[in-house]
């Protein structure tokens, strides 16, 4: 684990990190002037998501490090548990 990271789970208490998880699912939407990117990870059913400015590669198939803090968000009246992505970076 990077210095980096060591240094924002010790200031953020709720944030996780993960290494080497495989993507399943990747997904980009436009919203606005943002590209939100949806990460499906194996063997978790809850979606991860970030925002970029710019299209990302497709990270299907790839495994990745993440830094990630649970949320919950409402779609359709219902609440869905998400992990909003804070960093990530192919393992």
């Amino acid at each position: 684990m990077s210095k980096e990271v060591k240094k924002l789970l010790h200031q953020h208490k709720k944030l996780v990190h993960s290494e080497m998880m495989k993507v399943t699912s990747h997904v980009q939407t436009i919203n606005d002037e943002w590209i939100v990117n949806t990460v499906m990870i194996e063997g978790c059913n809850a979606p991860f998501k970030y925002k970029r400015k710019e299209k990302y590669k497709n990270l299907q198939g790839a495994r990745v490090n993440m830094t990630y803090y649970p949320a919950v968000a409402t779609v359709a009246g219902i609440e869905m548990e998400i992990m909003n992505v804070v960093r990530i970076k192919v393992s």
